[in-house]
């Protein structure tokens, strides 16, 4: 695994050559990439722009936790230089996938050099012995203490996921070594674009930076008491860590887990007797149970967010930016009202 360190200078060192070189060493081909789902296949065209071809197996809308892969996919993965993925054991029908595929490129993981979170116990459960910090050089990392990211007494394992949660990209700030990954991979592969990709990367990065700011001022006109939200499957808890929100969820971190009944009467509960207005349903889940316990509740529907998946060109989503802005206007609308 890279370390912060290595992939920093890494980093600088691709992008001195890059310098060096001159104009007729740049190639003219652009390179195939595959990524698992829509958010990095998002990340990949910001950065390589005309210089890669992206291939997204998990299109917007989709659920990467249930997706069964296809043959078409392996024969993407075959003939892709380069292969972006997740990592944490988001994408558990990957390692098939890739054996059957004969895959020789390079694979990227993602959240290579991020301090994930543990399932179930908010910002302070972190990988141990992980010297990583986890952001790009220069952020101004927020302090809030760590929430809980289920319904009380919930006994959820992690399920498929394991002990650490996958959901890294809820975070703009661990975005931001995504963005890292992934350019220096891209350059590594085109040496000769790596300008390109690095004048792309600090455009994003910053781009990520002023939406970060934004959302905080966004939340930060919450009141106290208007800060626990209520979504089908735990995958905010970076999300609520970042901005001081609490989440609380039926299913645990895969939507291929079902919610007990025991799990179900205790969230209804609990929305009681915190007074919780609103539930929030998702792009990529089954939207009854949500019903069901806004009805039980009279909480009402907040609104759609987007967990793990991009909408198409024509809803709110398009673009990992646009996700993330539109889940923040989404939850402090219903939240304020």
């Amino acid at each position: 695994m890279l370390t912060r360190r290595s992939l920093l200078t890494s980093v600088a060192a691709v992008f001195a050559l890059a310098l060096c070189l001159p104009d007729t060493a740049r190639s003219d081909r652009p390179i195939p990439v595959v990524a698992t789902f829509s958010i990095l296949g998002d990340m990949v065209k910001q950065i390589g722009g005309e210089h890669v071809v992206v291939t997204t197996l998990v299109g917007p809308d989709g659920d990467t936790h249930m997706y069964q892969p296809t043959p078409a996919d392996a024969r993407a993965i075959s003939e892709a230089r380069i292969l972006v993925v997740n990592g944490l054991q988001f994408e558990g029908w990957l390692d098939r996938l890739i054996e059957a595929s004969d895959f020789r490129g390079v694979q990227v993981v993602a959240t290579d050099g991020i301090e994930p979170m543990a399932y179930g116990h908010g910002a302070d459960a972190h990988a141990e012995d992980d010297d990583h910090d986890g952001h790009a050089e220069g952020d101004d990392r927020h302090g809030h203490d760590g929430h809980d990211t289920h319904a009380e007494g919930d006994d959820h394992d992690g399920h498929d996921h394991g002990a650490l949660d996958p959901h890294v990209w809820q975070s703009l700030r661990d975005a931001a070594v995504y963005v890292d990954n992934i350019t220096a991979a891209l350059a590594r592969a085109d040496p000769g674009n790596a300008g390109v990709f690095y004048r792309n990367r600090a455009a994003y990065v910053d781009a990520l930076k002023a939406l970060d700011t934004r959302i905080s001022e966004i939340v930060a006109g919450l009141p106290a008491e208007s800060r626990t939200v209520v979504t089908s499957h735990d995958a905010f808890a970076y999300f609520g860590r970042d901005y001081g929100l609490t989440f609380i969820a039926p299913q645990g971190l895969s939507t291929e887990s079902e919610a007990s009944a025991q799990d179900v009467v205790r969230l209804i509960r609990q929305i009681r007797d915190d007074g919780i207005r609103a539930v929030f349903i998702e792009n990529i889940g089954d939207p009854r149970l949500l019903k069901r316990i806004a009805d039980e509740t009279g909480a009402v529907i907040g609104g759609t967010l987007y967990p793990g998946a991009l909408s198409g060109p024509d809803g709110p989503a398009p673009t990992y930016l646009d996700m993330m802005r539109h889940n923040a206007t989404t939850l402090a609308r219903a939240l304020a009202s």
